[in-house]
């Protein structure tokens, strides 16, 4: 294995909960690929995500994406030669930053949708914030990109969802009572002809696991973080 590693660009913050996970699993990955002592070569620019809330509640996209566009040109400035930004929601802004940065993007529906493609997903189903559930910048790319067809959840267990998002996982607390309620969404999504259901929030991951459900699960984290770290080791 070729030990010379690219700079992993990470643009953070949306939640640090979540962006904590993608340090850690990209560490273990290049540690458990190289290992020895090394880490991942990582440039990192956090937001504040109470600033980045705040705009996304009141549909202010454009006032998100000149935030995350500044940060993502500090963190190509500090080396980085590929950028993953660490949210699926905010992915929703992906082409304004791109459109800012001349590094390239990983996009998360992207390393996604390829791993679906893989064990022959044909239907999905999605959980995410009520944006990435209900917009089309997420499910539109894995349908008309990688021919898979989307299901969500109706619009109660969509709005229950997103509030256990951002009232309970953003601030890290774990509670049963939810996990319980993402299980019967997830049931439900696999009785509506899903064979499988993305975690299309960076933070689900924290409280449903595999071991939870016998709904195949996939982890968006875990697999944009997997791709980052095959990048970073490419030739």
């Amino acid at each position: 294995m070729n030990s010379k590693q690219k700079t992993i660009g990470l643009l953070g913050g949306m939640s640090w909960e979540s962006t904590a996970s993608y340090y850690q699993l990209i560490n273990e990955g290049i540690k458990a690929k190289l290992g020895g002592l090394h880490s991942a070569k990582i440039c990192m620019v956090s937001v504040d995500f109470e600033e980045i809330e705040k705009l996304q509640h009141v549909e202010d996209w454009e006032g998100t994406a000149v935030i995350l566009s500044e940060a993502a040109v500090a963190v190509e400035k500090g080396g980085a030669d590929f950028l993953l930004i660490c949210t699926n929601t905010m992915h929703k802004v992906a082409p304004q930053i791109e459109e800012s940065i001349s590094i390239p993007i990983l996009h998360i529906a992207d390393a996604t949708a390829q791993r679906l493609r893989e064990d022959g997903i044909k239907k999905v189903g999605l959980l995410g914030t009520r944006f990435t559930m209900e917009q089309d910048f997420y499910k539109a790319r894995l349908t008309e990109k990688y021919g898979i067809e989307v299901v969500v959840p109706e619009k109660s267990e969509r709005e229950d969802v997103h509030r256990i998002i951002y009232n309970e996982l953003c601030l890290g607390t774990i509670d049963q009572k939810s996990r319980d309620r993402y299980l019967k969404i997830i049931a439900q999504l696999a009785e509506n002809g899903a064979e499988a259901v993305i975690l299309g929030c960076t933070e689900i991951a924290l409280l449903v696991q595999q071991d939870h459900t016998v709904t195949t699960l996939y982890d968006t984290t875990a697999i944009h973080a997997e791709q980052a770290i095959l990048k970073a080791l490419s030739n």
